[in-house]
Formats: structure tokens, C-alpha cells, sequence
């Protein structure tokens, strides 16, 4: 939901689940083209360097990317998106953005700018994107370049985006909130609105990485913000602070405290969208990497993975007593920044309260409860 920090599918839908099991043919997918970035973001959960051997020789080659999309469209997949890393850092983007456009499918693009050139703007102009995704890091030097860490990439970026928007290319906007640019957020919040007839979205949820490299966890975590700042961040940004109130009884739901349930999917990951790794493991959503929850398409199929590999991990449950009581009933679930993906990420199980987490959603609920009555 652009403009919100929510995610509504928190909610158990369990009507569309079971229409989904009788007929999952209607389903979008991402695909990670690589792993490496020519940035070197402080806050990043994947990226590796643009000359890591060992990650390119990793990555899907040109024709199984074409093997699994083929597949895909057959299952009924009607979007992609192309994501990474960066993308646009392999070295046959055009081939397989074109191979793709030409199986029918809508296009995305993930991208920080930094690397687009004027062949881009040409393969864009010919077979426009759905979109094209800008990350934000900063609207100045200083700032942009503290987070990403490599001199002279705001010039670039700057050119990037120019390139884009001078020549018609549909651009949406993000940025993360991190601590070395939540002072400019506001600057880069106008810049982004000003560019864009699409609302801007930032994002305060920092994931930890899915290599469990520890050092570079360290610096994402030393990058969060504190619940109370998150709480106020969000309070400050009209469009945001009025999506929660539109959207208020159902983030604050009394009635989960009489729920029951013990499966750890109450999301909608795997239900209409799957995720690719740039190394070919299947995910029902790009956090999921616990053992138990990917599938290798080296050695398996797309069909394996969508009509039985996800139906096995959406069933899953839990007998965590103090994940049943504490999360499982929790009343504000939907403002809060846990999920089964991220327990993993966070503690290397799949039901563990996690309590920043925890303090987040509580923090959120006492600003909601302060600014909107009908809380």
C-alpha cells in the first residue's frame, strides 16, 4: 500500500486462500538478476561487490531465466519484477528484459539510477517498463554518499534520474529511513513528490542480511531508528499518517486476542507472488531464507515449487507457546514489523517474538491512539 508503512494482508485471508489452492493461476514474480551493486549501502541486506567473482558465477544464466519465465507464464504469471542487487549490472539486462517483454509480461525495474545510461533510456523508450523503482538515499552529496559509500555516486544518480524523467519514463520513488538521512528525510520527501505524479513511500524496516554476515548486521542495526523516532516519523508525513487513519480498525483489531490459530502464515506470501533468487531459489517472498522454506529450481521445477512446495510452507505451524500467546494474539499484529521471514533473519527461528519489533507496534499503536479517536 503505497503511502503507509502497513501491510494489510497481515490479516488471515482465509477465503482467498482456499480459492487460491483450487486456482493459483493468476500470480506475479520477482526476479533477482544479481546479488552484486555498485553501491555499498550501509543498510543493505544482499549486496556484494560489482566484481565478486564468485556472485556472478552464481547468477541464472540468460536461458534458465528464460526456462523459469516460460514456465511461469504457462502457471499464468502476468508481471515481473526485475530487481537484484542492481540489475541494470548484468551484463545482458537488455536481452533478458526484451526475451521477457516479448513472453507477454508486464515489467518493473528495481534500479538506484546510478548505472543508467543512454542505451537504457533507449530499451525503455522501445518497450516502456510498468515502472521503473527509484531508491532515494539522500537529496544531497554528503548524505547520499554516507550511505552508499562510493564517491561520486550522487553525480551519478542525479543523472540517472534526469535521464529517466527528461525522456517520459515512468519513475515511482522510495527511500529507506535510516539514521544517517532522517534529517534530510523531509528534503528527499519533496524531492521525490515534486518528480512524481506517484505517491512516495519511505520505509523504516531495516532487514538484517540474508547471508548473516554479523558485521554487516551490526551496521544495519547501528542504521534503525529507535520506536519512538519511527512512531514520530510517521506521525510528521501527512499522506502517511493519513493512510492510518483511514486504514485504523483494522491495524488495531481487539478481536485477535481471541484467535486461536497456530500457523505461522497469516500473510499473503506465496498466495499470488513467489520470489527468485539470483542463485535460483525459489521463496514465497524475497526475506523468506529459512532452509525450510526454499526450493531449489537448479534441481526442481516452477510447477513443483508453486502446487506443492508452497502449500507445505504455508501449512507450517508453530508450538511456541510464547509466540502463540504473545504474537499470535497480539492486538496491534498489523502495525507491528514481525513476520515468520524476519523472526529468521532476526533470531534463526520462525516463531520468536522479536521484541524491537514488538516495541515498534506498541509505539505505533500509542500515537494512533493519541491522534485518532476511533481507536
Amino acid at each position: 500500500m503505497r503511502g503507509s508503512f502497513v501491510k494489510t494482508d497481515r490479516l488471515p485471508d482465509l477465503s482467498l486462500w482456499d480459492k487460491m489452492k483450487g486456482n493459483r493461476n493468476v500470480f506475479s514474480f520477482a526476479l533477482e538478476l544479481t546479488a552484486r551493486c555498485n553501491n555499498n549501502c550501509r543498510h543493505c541486506y544482499i549486496n556484494l561487490p560489482v566484481h565478486d567473482k564468485e556472485a556472478k558465477e552464481k547468477e541464472l544464466s540468460f536461458d534458465k531465466i528464460m526456462e523459469i519465465a516460460d514456465e511461469a507464464v504457462s502457471l499464468g504469471a502476468f508481471w515481473c519484477l526485475l530487481t537484484g542487487g542492481e540489475p541494470l549490472l548484468r551484463e545482458d539486462f537488455a536481452d533478458i528484459y526484451i526475451a521477457l517483454k516479448k513472453k507477454g509480461l508486464l515489467l518493473s525495474v528495481f534500479t538506484n539510477a546510478v548505472p543508467v545510461k543512454e542505451k537504457h533510456i533507449k530499451l525503455f523508450k522501445k518497450y516502456p517498463p510498468r515502472d521503473i523503482e527509484i531508491s532515494v538515499y539522500g537529496v544531497t552529496k554528503e548524505t547520499y554518499e554516507k550511505v552508499t559509500r562510493i564517491p561520486g555516486s550522487f553525480e551519478k544518480f542525479m543523472r540517472g534520474v534526469d535521464l529517466l524523467l527528461g525522456n517520459g519514463i515512468k519513475v515511482n520513488f522510495k527511500a529507506m529511513a535510516l539514521r544517517s538521512n532522517v534529517h534530510e528525510l523531509p528534503e528527499i520527501a519533496e524531492f521525490c513528490r515534486k518528480r512524481t505524479r506517484e505517491h512516495f513511500r519511505f520505509d523504516p524496516q531495516l532487514h538484517l542480511r540474508f547471508d548473516g554476515n554479523s558485521e554487516r548486521n551490526e551496521e544495519i542495526k547501528s542504521e534503525r531508528l529507535s520506536p519512538e523516532e519511527i512512531a514520530l516519523l510517521e506521525k510528521s508525513d501527512t499522506e502517511r499518517f493519513n493512510a492510518l487513519e483511514k486504514d485504523c480498525d483494522n491495524l488495531i483489531n481487539p478481536q485477535f486476542c481471541n484467535i486461536n490459530c497456530n500457523h505461522l502464515f497469516l500473510c499473503g506470501a506465496g498466495n499470488s507472488s513467489f520470489n527468485v533468487s539470483y542463485d535460483g531459489y525459489f521463496r514465497l517472498c524475497s526475506s523468506l531464507w529459512h532452509p525450510d522454506c526454499i526450493y531449489d529450481l537448479k534441481t526442481g521445477s516452477l510447477a513443483e515449487a508453486w502446487r506443492h512446495f508452497v502449500p507445505k510452507v504455508r501449512s507450517m505451524t508453530s508450538n511456541n507457546r510464547e509466540f502463540l500467546e504473545r504474537c499470535r494474539k497480539c492486538p496491534v499484529v498489523n502495525l507491528c514489523m514481525w513476520c515468520p521471514a524476519h523472526s529468521h533473519l532476526e533470531t534463526g527461528k520462525l516463531d520468536v517474538p522479536v521484541e524491537v519489533f514488538c516495541k515498534i507496534a506498541h509505539a505505533r499503536a500509542e500515537t494512533l491512539s493519541k491522534e485518532i479517536r476511533i481507536c
